[in-house]
């Protein structure tokens, strides 16, 4: 047979030339692809001799890890003092939280961690069941173990706790009477009364803990507790604000939705905290009051909430007509229709958007210090204005930096990793 018609399939590949791969040409390729690329790496390699040296030296080699007081810093070093962090670490992470206490936050936290990696990541055996726990399960688990028990006078009695057990019972048989007729409605909100007034009996026992007093929480601890309820209320919440708006088949609930949406938009989030800490306890009923921590959770919750309903809606408005088409004439009804459909490729377009307000929730904590809730911004400056650690503001602000930096960073990355996984052809 001649050499032309030789089939060359079954030829193995061979490897790329020694020049197109390796070290050698990533950096040909990336950094000295042409002049201006060059000269562009060569005044980036001159700013990080600048800038990297001193900050490693302040960081580290000249810093002091270990002092009473701001006098034994300036006395060891020149650089950062980190004795001062290590003096001031519980303040840091738990704020006043009684120190015999502190493994009640640290076990929410280890559960919760546990409790999210298999619905992070697809490897990891018994997503279904973390799902559901961490939706129905954690956040009573986690208020009546931070919180302990809180007092309830319609519970404590015999007749409040046969009312409670008769609510409950009821709740629970509509949903499931309803799930076999295949209402999704009336399901849903048989459902949600059963686990609400599951969440109140279960808070109200607290598991038998002692109780603590809200104004003792602060640090990294209420930092991680404002965001955690933000970010959980307002996906679910933003959700349904952004649906409502696009409902033109029911103007009064579209006009409720937008009016929210557009009035807590128009507002910096410093009057949404004031308004909740003044006039969210006039609108209350008599004798119901909310703690400081309380009202920060409902201005954070409902000012997200606002943002994460336009960012879902940019969503639902990329969606093609033909698949709101497609859906009807499959016989899908609405619901149907959005959680199969619509709302699986809208959620998946604009992850970046849903990261992007969570991590700005996260970093928007810090402005609770204004309404003199000690988070870590005003736990790092009671520290740096403390007798003993006067002058120290720098160390106290990376401190914090970083601890910043390394939770917004985490979620950036596996937002990246979100998005590659979920492509489905659109992306490139």
């Amino acid at each position: 047979m001649s050499k032309a018609f030789v089939r060359t399939e079954f030829h193995p590949d061979l490897p790329p030339p020694a020049s197109e791969s390796g070290p050698i040409a990533w950096l040909r390729h990336n950094l000295f692809s042409t002049w201006y690329n060059s000269l562009a790496t060569f005044f980036v390699l001159y700013l990080a001799w600048l800038v990297i040296p001193p900050v490693l030296d302040w960081a580290l080699f000249s810093a002091v890890w270990e002092a009473n007081n701001y006098k034994e810093c300036k006395a060891g070093g020149t650089g950062a003092c980190w004795g001062m962090i290590d003096k001031r670490f519980d303040l840091f992470m738990y704020g006043f939280y009684k120190a015999e206490d502190h493994w009640r936050p640290n076990l929410a936290i280890i559960v919760f961690i546990i409790a999210m990696l298999p619905v992070l990541f697809d490897k990891l055996p018994g997503r279904r069941m973390c799902a559901m726990f961490l939706i129905l399960g954690y956040p009573a688990f986690t208020v009546a173990l931070i919180r302990g028990p809180i007092e309830m006078s319609s519970f404590n009695s015999t007749m409040g706790i046969a009312l409670w057990v008769v609510a409950f019972v009821a709740a629970a048989y509509w949903g499931h009477h309803n799930a076999k007729k295949f209402n999704a409605v009336q399901s849903g909100i048989g459902y949600a009364i059963a686990y609400i007034i599951l969440f109140i009996v279960f808070i109200a026992w607290g598991m038998g803990l002692t109780p603590t007093e809200t104004d003792t929480y602060g640090g990294l601890m209420l930092t991680v507790m404002l965001a955690g309820v933000g970010i959980a209320v307002a996906l679910p919440l933003g959700i349904l604000l952004a649906l409502g708006r696009r409902a033109n088949s029911m103007p009064i609930v579209q006009m409720l939705c937008i009016g929210f949406i557009e009035i807590v938009r128009s507002v910096p989030l410093i009057s949404v905290l004031f308004m909740a800490q003044f006039m969210l306890p006039l609108f209350m009923p008599e004798g119901i009051k909310f703690d400081n921590v309380m009202r920060a959770l409902v201005g954070f919750s409902l000012f997200a909430a606002a943002y994460m309903a336009e960012v879902v809606r940019g969503g639902l408005q990329a969606i093609p007509k033909g698949q709101f088409e497609a859906a009807d004439s499959l016989g899908l009804n609405f619901y149907l229709n959005m959680r199969l459909i619509v709302l699986p490729q809208a959620l998946k377009i604009v992850i970046p958007g849903i990261v992007s307000t969570f991590i700005g929730l996260f970093k928007d904590t810090s402005l609770v210090s204004i309404i003199a809730l000690a988070d870590l911004l005003l736990v790092a400056k009671q520290s740096y204005t403390d007798s003993n650690w006067l002058g120290l503001e720098h160390t106290a602000y990376v401190f914090i930096a970083i601890i910043y930096f390394c939770i917004c960073f985490s979620m950036s990355r596996y937002s990246m990793y979100l998005e590659q996984k979920l492509h489905t052809g659109h992306k490139r």
